[in-house]
C-alpha cells in the first residue's frame, strides 16, 4: 500500500494533468443554474459551456458543497489503497466543505484522516495540496505535511481583478450603489486572501492600470523571486491571462509558471477575471 493521500475540492481549480501527476482526488462541489445541476468538476459542464451560461444568467447560479456522503464514497476508495488520508479544503468562511469532511472522517474511527482548513480558495488551496503531494512521495509523514501545509498557507499570496463588479454585486459580497460608483468611476479593485476571506488590496483605475499595479503589488509582496512558483488563472480573458503570464516570466523569472482556468464555483462568483498566486518553494 502506498502511505498518504491527498484530498481536495474542486474550488481549487487544479488542472487535471497535475491532479494526475501528483495523485491529487478531487471531490467537486455542484453548481445549480435554475433547476439544473452540475458537478463542478469540468466534466458535467465544460469551463467554456459555464462561461456562455453564466454570461446569459439573470441570477448567479448556487454552490453547494460535497455532501459527507460524497467524502466517505472517497475516503472508503481511497483506503483500499492508502494507510492515510489529508484532505485539504475550501475556507470555512467561504463554504461548509470542511464540515462534511469533518463529518465524514468520524465514519473511519480507526483510521487516520487530517481534515484541514486552508483559509484558501483557487490555486493558492491547489498549491498547498500539490505540495502536501511532493513531501508524501519523498516520504514525509502526516504530521510533517500537515505543519508544512499550515506554514505554507500564511506565505501562500494571491491578486485577484474581476472586470466587472456585477457578479460580486449579484452574489451580495459588495452592495448595489457601491457597485455602481465604482463601474462609473471606472475603478478595478485588486483583491487578495486574507484571514478565509475576499478582502480589497488595492484600487486601480481602468483595467490597464489594474494588471500594471499586479506586478508592483508581486514585488511588494515578495521578500525574493529565487524558488517563486506562480499561477496565472484567468475565466473568460485568454489573451489577458497570457499577457499577464508573459510579464510575470519577463520581471520574475519564476521557477514553475502554471495556466489555469478559474473553476466553476469561483467562477461564479467573481466573473471574468485574472487571478496571480504566488510564493517561494524554498518556505517549504
Amino acid at each position: 500500500m502506498e502511505h498518504i493521500a491527498i484530498v481536495t475540492d474542486s474550488t481549487a481549480d487544479i488542472p487535471k494533468t497535475l491532479c494526475d501527476k501528483y495523485k491529487i482526488t478531487v471531490v467537486p462541489l455542484t453548481v445549480v443554474f435554475g433547476n439544473e445541476s452540475y458537478k463542478a468538476d469540468g466534466v458535467d459542464l465544460p469551463i467554456k459551456d459555464f462561461y456562455e451560461k453564466l454570461k446569459t444568467a439573470k441570477n448567479l447560479p448556487k454552490t453547494i458543497q460535497p455532501s459527507p456522503g460524497d467524502f466517505i464514497l472517497v475516503y472508503q476508495k481511497l483506503f483500499k489503497k492508502y494507510d492515510e488520508i489529508i484532505s485539504i479544503h475550501i475556507s470555512k468562511k467561504m463554504s461548509g466543505t470542511v464540515d462534511s469532511a469533518l463529518i465524514a472522517k468520524k465514519e473511519f474511527p480507526d483510521k487516520k484522516i487530517e481534515v484541514v482548513d486552508s483559509q484558501l480558495v483557487h490555486m493558492p488551496l491547489g498549491f498547498l495540496a500539490i505540495e502536501a503531494s511532493i513531501m508524501a512521495k519523498d516520504g514525509s509523514s502526516m504530521e510533517q505535511i500537515v505543519d508544512n501545509i499550515n506554514f505554507l498557507k500564511i506565505n501562500m499570496k494571491s491578486l485577484f481583478v474581476p472586470k466587472t463588479l456585477a457578479y460580486l454585486q449579484k452574489g451580495g459580497r459588495i452592495g448595489r450603489a457601491k457597485s455602481l460608483i465604482a463601474s462609473l468611476l471606472e475603478i478595478k479593485p485588486i483583491l487578495t486572501l486574507n484571514y478565509g476571506e475576499v478582502s480589497p488590496y488595492k484600487n486601480t483605475r481602468r483595467w490597464k492600470q489594474a494588471k500594471d499595479e499586479i506586478i508592483n503589488c508581486m514585488k511588494d509582496m515578495l521578500p525574493s523571486y529565487e524558488n517563486l512558483i506562480v499561477s496565472v488563472g484567468d475565466m473568460d480573458l485568454k489573451e489577458d491571462g497570457e499577457d499577464m503570464a508573459e510579464r510575470i516570466k519577463k520581471e520574475f523569472n519564476p521557477l514553475e509558471l502554471v495556466r489555469v482556468d478559474f473553476g466553476l464555483i469561483v467562477g461564479s462568483h467573481l466573473g471574468p477575471a485574472i487571478g496571480i498566486t504566488f510564493y517561494d518553494r524554498k518556505c517549504r
